[in-house]
């Protein structure tokens, strides 16, 4: 009698693995031709995919135009763009003798040209995103707030950097602050007993202008992350859910 029963329970674990054998194998050859299996939410991954691309491309949309009309880094406190840090105190040595609104000129040349550059951002961004695998969509969905910046910001920033520089160049000669610029330094470089002091002024108004881009595609990630009526289809109530 006892003999006949682990016969029988050996038998159903042996189907029972067979079963999962089967389904494993019926799985691995769905994914092969194509069709996405549903996730224990009830989203297939490509749905997935497609909510993330819908979300980031929603982001963008919205922050590169917040940042690129008047305004958008000089009256924003967390991203604009202030005298570089190794010019701290020609900018106080500057106050102190009376040229505060050479050093004011120069702080907003530099975010009228941020201003100016950040909508070249675009194309670059819809490309990545483009590219956006399976994997690195699933991996978004489940990760920090910031998950989709984070890969924006490692797919894009090298290129963003070489896109930026000529433009933000540019932008910079065509607002004037190359020569607010050249007036605050030499300015400054004029006074007895000073240390002379010329920081690239190219490179760091495109690393600022970067660094706030991606603050503010942080910011319309974590409003579509966290405020459900920004999810303003089906499809991202559904994977943000």
């Amino acid at each position: 009698m006892k003999k006949s029963i682990y016969i029988t329970i050996l038998v159903l674990l042996v189907n029972g693995l067979n079963v999962q054998a089967q389904i494993s194998k019926l799985k691995k050859g769905l994914e092969k031709s194509g069709i996405s299996i549903p996730t224990k939410q009830g989203l297939s991954e490509e749905e997935v995919g497609r909510g993330l691309k819908e979300a980031l491309n929603n982001g963008i949309q919205k922050g590169v135009k917040q940042l690129s009309i008047k305004d958008g880094y000089f009256k924003d406190d967390q991203i604009k763009l202030l005298m570089p840090k190794e010019a701290t105190q020609v900018e106080s040595k500057l106050r102190k003798l009376g040229q505060g609104s050479k050093v004011d000129a120069m702080i907003e040349s530099m975010n009228r040209a941020a201003e100016d550059a950040a909508s070249s951002s675009k194309e670059l961004f819809v490309s990545a995103i483009k590219n956006l695998s399976v994997n690195d969509a699933m991996s978004i969905l489940k990760g920090e707030d910031n998950a989709a910046t984070v890969y924006l910001s490692s797919e894009t920033r090298t290129q963003l950097i070489a896109k930026f520089k000529p433009i933000i160049k540019t932008s910079l000669d065509k607002v004037g602050a190359t020569k607010h610029w050249t007036t605050v330094f030499n300015t400054y470089n004029k006074i007895p007993m000073v240390q002379k002091v010329n920081p690239d002024l190219v490179g760091y108004a495109t690393d600022k202008a970067i660094d706030g881009l991606f603050i503010q595609i942080a910011k319309e990630e974590l409003e579509i992350r966290k405020n459900p009526a920004a999810r303003v289809s089906e499809l991202l109530k559904k994977v943000f859910q």
